[in-house]
Parts: C-alpha cells; structure tokens; sequence
C-alpha cells in the first residue's frame, strides 16, 4: 500500500478521483534515489518541470532532484533530504521519513521508463479533462460567438494532443523511403583536420574541425543561408567520414530537412522538388541520393520548444545507444525553452546559451547552435557585414561560445548586375562569406565558398579565397 503526504497538485473538477498512479510516481522517484543515472531516462520522457507528478510533494521532490543533477551532486537520501531541508521543503514533502520511504519503494530502477510512461498518460488524461471542463462551462455560458469559440475550442483539445507527444529522434532511413538523391563527390578528409571535419577544405584549415566539448555558434541575418551550412556539414559528417551525427530542428520539420539535404546531395532544384516537377532525369538522380542518406547515421528530432535539460537527456541517451555520436546541432538557439525563473529574455538566452556550452563540456561533442542576428547589420548602411556585437538578445552568447561564425551574402543586398551569359566579374554572383569572428583556439579571418541557392547548398570554390588577417585574434 502507498504512502503518500496529504499534497495533491490537481483537484477534481468533476466530484471524482482523477486519473494517477501514485506507487507509480513513488517508484520513479525511489528508482532515481536507488540510480541517480536514471534520471536522464525519465526527463526524456517527462522533461525537467515535474508538471506531470499528481502529488505536489512529488512534484517538488522531483524538481529538487533536477537541480542537485544539474549542479553535478549525486542524488541520495542525504544530499536530496539536505537540499529541501535548504530550500524550506522537507516538511511539505513528508518530511525526511517520506524521502527514506521513496527510497524503499522499488528494488530497482530498471523499470523506471515504463514507470515514467504510466505517469505521463495519466497526466495526459487529467489535462484532457481539464480542457474539456473548461470547453463544457464556456459552452453553458454561450457568451461567445460561435466561430470564435469552436476555434479556441479546437486549440486547446489540439495543444492537449500535442503535449502528449515528446518526439525522439527518427532516423532518416526511416524518413526518405519515399524519397531520393544522387550523391555529390565531396572532398576526402585532408590531414591535420583533429576534429569533425566539415568538407569546406579552406575553412577546415582554419578550425582543424569542430573540436570535442567546443560550443560553435552559426550566425546570420534571414536568407544567408544558415541552416543549409549546417546540413551540408552535417551530411559530409556522417556520409564521408561516417560520424553519427544528431540535429535538433526547432523551426523546421524533419520532412523538410530531409528534403533540403536530397536536394543538395542529388543536385536537384530544391522548388521542383517542393512543387513536384519533376523530369525522368531527376528521378535517377534522387533514388542515388536517397539510398546514400538512407545509409548515413544522421539522427533527427523535431521537437519545437525543447528546453536544454531534454535536449542533453536525448543526447546522452543517443550517445550511449549509438556509439562514437561525433556532433550535435540545434537549429535554432532562440527557439528553446529556457528552465524559467530568467527575469527576461536576454536573461533566459543567457541561461540557454551557458547551458550549451555545458551540455557540449559534459557529453565531449562539439555542438553547433545557429543563431538569429539583430536588425543592426540592416543599418549600417554599406558595409552590412555581421560584427560579435549584432548577435541578437545576448552578449553571453559571444562569451560562452568557442568559435563564433557568420554567414554574409553580399549578392542579398547588391544583385550581381554581370550578365547572366558571361563571368562574373563584381565576385558578388552565387558566393558567400564565411567569417571566423571568433575563435578560442584558432586564427579568425574569413573563407569564400559558392553558393548553390537552387540546391540549398554550399561548396568549396575551385580557387578558394583566404584571409587570415581580416578579423583580429581571440583569446
């Protein structure tokens, strides 16, 4: 028989016990006390708040419990007693009897995920029954116009849908089964390259690869070009140099990555793939591209709003499940959630962007966030070239962050005006500047590449161009 402290986090609406499973919540947190490893599986599966926990006491011990994992102190009997005792808790939760008695609850944690599950559905089920509760009173109450009404109605039973779903990740054979691709040669991995390589010959040379526990920010204005960089990097990582390689994608959806990285590995018009028009010569092309990707060990989660804590839950899990997991990239950084508490939004991208830097320190894998840049750049008239200062909503960002990138398209703000029939002679047509603004263990300067805007894809120019000396050292 459960015992449990006289705390409950949701009252019925309805005159009747709502669904729960209170020796499961018990187990969950007696697991963790028994593995404090543990934990990792069941925030993948809850996430880090506790909001799905019946019990108010449950729900504060298991927030505790995050803290003291977040801090690097194991989770035990002592260290989670003194931590509420600290925070003015332990008599709310039971007191120090209670915290000995959750310990007690389960023999193992062995079980823990299946026991997370249980707790999440009943959750589900108490938040369905809330959002239906408040649907049946607005309806009495008939003050509302109709249309506006079946709207807010259909988004609050969709946003309980869409709570129940915490993505993991899908791997991308899975996802193109329908689809196809041609693969492009990329260049083989040069030497003196001690990281993750990108493919990009003369910016390798400047990095020597994305280096283990380095956090690497990708920045730009709208339209540069960012999350193409990435992908292209991410598909020379896992395809040339076999590299597993995991992407959050915050803005996109996992069918639209996949469909950019067929356009750029086959070499077919990204829009004719979107629209469907498609010639027989494409066909071949894609079926190419398609088994090659279909072989690559890239691994991807869609998950909007995902918050730091899960994101490094997945990870480590990905990591542990697939061994050597080489890069991580997120795209991107403003799009997730901080732990709340951040008195405003630089605040809470500070918050996001040290915990990066943590989560890539922790697990030994370079992390590239993209991140959004401020209107700044739009202002300065001429030279609208990104500095560190234009990074947007934070100067932490710039201080946390290992290398800093920007991407810059000249050819955005000027049209190349050349003739479409002849060279190019303002070097504005089809290239990109890749600035290395910062770089903690490396020169900065800047690398030329093309880019292949039909194919969302950029690529090493046959004369690359180098300039160590623009941009001044780092320390």
């Amino acid at each position: 028989m459960a015992i449990q402290p006289n705390s409950r986090s949701h009252d019925t609406s309805l005159h009747k016990v709502q669904p729960q499973n209170i020796e499961a919540e018990q187990s969950i947190l007696g697991g963790i006390l028994l593995d404090d490893t543990a934990i990792n599986k069941v925030v993948e599966i809850l996430g880090g708040d506790g909001s799905d926990f019946y019990l108010d006491a449950h729900k504060k011990v298991f927030q505790t419990m995050v803290s003291l994992s977040d801090k690097g102190i194991p989770i035990d009997i002592v260290t989670l007693s003194d931590a509420l005792r600290n925070a003015g808790s332990i008599e709310a939760v039971g007191g120090a009897s209670y915290v000995a008695v959750l310990a007690d609850a389960v023999p193992t944690a062995a079980n823990i995920a299946y026991y997370a599950k249980i707790v999440r559905e009943k959750s589900i089920l108490r938040r369905l029954i809330t959002a239906a509760t408040e649907i049946v009173t607005r309806s009495f109450d008939g003050s509302e116009g109709i249309d506006d009404f079946l709207d807010d109605a259909e988004r609050i039973i969709f946003q309980v849908s869409q709570d129940k779903i915490r993505q993991s990740f899908f791997k991308i054979e899975d996802l193109i089964k329908d689809t196809f691709r041609t693969i492009e040669r990329l260049y083989d991995k040069k030497e003196h390259i001690t990281g993750v390589a990108s493919g990009f010959v003369e910016f390798d040379k400047m990095t020597a690869g994305f280096q283990p526990s380095d956090l690497i920010i990708v920045a730009g204005r709208p339209s540069m070009g960012k999350t193409s960089f990435c992908l292209n990097i991410a598909q020379y990582a896992a395809i040339e140099s076999k590299v597993p390689v995991a992407i959050f994608s915050l803005e996109m959806s996992k069918e639209q990555l996949v469909q950019r990285m067929l356009s750029s590995e086959a070499r077919v018009d990204s829009s004719r793939i979107r629209r469907g028009f498609l010639e027989d010569k494409h066909w071949g092309k894609l079926t190419r591209a398609a088994g090659t990707l279909s072989e690559s060990p890239i691994y991807i989660d869609d998950t909007p709003a995902m918050t730091v804590l899960e994101m490094r839950a997945k990870t480590r899990r990905l990591k542990m499940e697939k061994d050597g997991l080489g890069l991580v990239i997120v795209d991107y950084l403003q799009l997730m959630r901080g732990r709340g508490g951040a008195s405003n939004r630089e605040q809470e991208i500070s918050d996001i962007s040290r915990s990066l830097k943590a989560m890539a320190k922790e697990l030994n894998l370079p992390v590239v966030a993209l991140s959004q840049l401020s209107r700044r750049p739009e202002l300065r008239g001429e030279n609208r070239e990104p500095q560190l200062a234009d990074l947007r909503e934070s100067g932490a960002i710039e201080q946390d962050a290992d290398v800093v990138v920007f991407l810059y398209r000249e050819e955005y703000y000027k049209p190349c005006e050349c003739p479409h029939d002849l060279s190019c002679t303002c070097g504005r047509r089809g290239t990109a500047d890749i600035i290395i603004a910062k770089q903690r263990n490396g020169p900065t300067g800047k690398v030329k590449l093309a880019f292949q805007n039909k194919f969302t894809a950029f690529a090493n120019l046959e004369h690359a161009h180098m300039d160590y000396d623009v941009i001044s050292n780092n320390a």
